[in-house]
C-alpha cells in the first residue's frame, strides 16, 4: 500500500454557522465547496488550508459529544504549521479565542500552543 499524504480531515460540528465562521473568518481557510444534503439535514463544507490539505466540516442534527482533551483516546489533536506562533496566537486572541501558554517542544526546540474550535476540538499551532 502506497499512502502518499493525508488527503483531508473531517470535523463534525454542533453549530454549523458558528463553526463555519470560526474556520473561515478566524482561521482564514478558503471555501472550496459547500453542499446542503437535504436527506441528512446536513451541511458539508470543504475548506482549503493554504491550498495543500482540506478540512471537511460536517453538520448533523444532534451529534453525540466526544471527549476532546488532547490526552483522550482517539485523535489527539489537529496541528497547523505557522511561521510565528506568537503572531498566530495574538490573532486568535484578537478574535476572543483562548490560547494556552506557548511552550517549547523539548525534542525539536520549536514553539507551539493549543486552542480549541467552537466544539472544544483541540487544535495546535506549531512553528516551522
Amino acid at each position: 500500500m502506497m499512502l502518499k499524504r493525508i488527503h483531508h480531515v473531517a470535523v463534525i460540528c454542533s453549530n454549523y454557522e458558528i463553526s463555519k465562521q470560526f474556520y473561515t473568518e478566524v482561521l482564514g481557510f478558503k471555501i472550496v465547496n459547500e453542499v446542503y444534503r437535504k436527506e441528512r439535514d446536513s451541511y458539508k463544507l470543504d475548506l482549503a488550508v493554504n491550498g495543500l490539505y482540506q478540512i471537511e466540516l460536517f453538520s448533523f442534527p444532534n451529534p453525540p459529544a466526544r471527549p476532546s482533551f488532547p490526552e483522550a483516546t482517539g485523535l489527539r489533536h489537529l496541528a497547523f504549521e505557522t511561521e510565528c506562533v506568537e503572531t498566530a496566537a495574538a490573532t486568535l486572541k484578537e478574535h476572543g479565542i483562548q490560547v494556552e501558554e506557548i511552550r517549547i517542544d523539548p525534542i525539536t526546540g520549536k514553539k507551539f500552543t493549543f486552542f480549541q474550535d467552537p466544539d472544544g476540538l483541540p487544535l495546535e499551532i506549531y512553528e516551522v
